[in-house]
Order: C-alpha cells, then structure tokens, then sequence
C-alpha cells in the first residue's frame, strides 16, 4: 500500500512539473461559435495561457476560449476549444 501511495504520488509531482512551450493566441466565441461582437483577442506564453483564458472567462461567462499556436495555426487540441 506504501508503494502506491508513493507511486501515486511520483506522478502527481512530475505531471504538475510539465509545462507547455510556445506562443498561443486565445479568441472568444460565443456558443453559436461566432467571435464576440468585442472580437478579444489575447496572447500568452507558455503556462501563460491558463491565466489568460481564467481572465477571459470572468470576464466572458458562458463564452467559449479557442488556443491556437501562433506559429503554426493550429489549435491546442489538449486546452481547446474551452468551455467557461
């Protein structure tokens, strides 16, 4: 039982340990998928992106935050589309 506390435990600290890399765009979209009428936009690095879509969301209940890669367009498939 003390084995998998332990292991348990291993991976709750390396997962908390990874990070995200790059520069990510964040947009609303409103739950039709429109942009919002505001058309916000936001920029964030790395880690960055998860205090900017919590800003956006108390700001923007209901509203839905898509992450894409500045770089290559392409959305963050494991953090969007976010439902707030």
């Amino acid at each position: 039982m003390k084995h998998l506390i332990a292991l348990l435990g291993a991976v709750a600290l390396l997962t908390g340990c990874m990070t995200l890399s790059g520069t990510y765009q964040l947009s609303l979209q409103d739950a039709k998928g429109q942009p919002l009428s505001q058309n916000i936009n936001m920029t964030a690095q790395g880690s960055g992106i998860y205090s900017a879509r919590n800003a956006m969301c108390s700001a923007h209940p209901g509203a839905t935050v898509i992450i894409r890669d500045l770089k290559s367009g392409e959305e963050l498939k494991s953090e969007s589309p976010y439902k707030c």
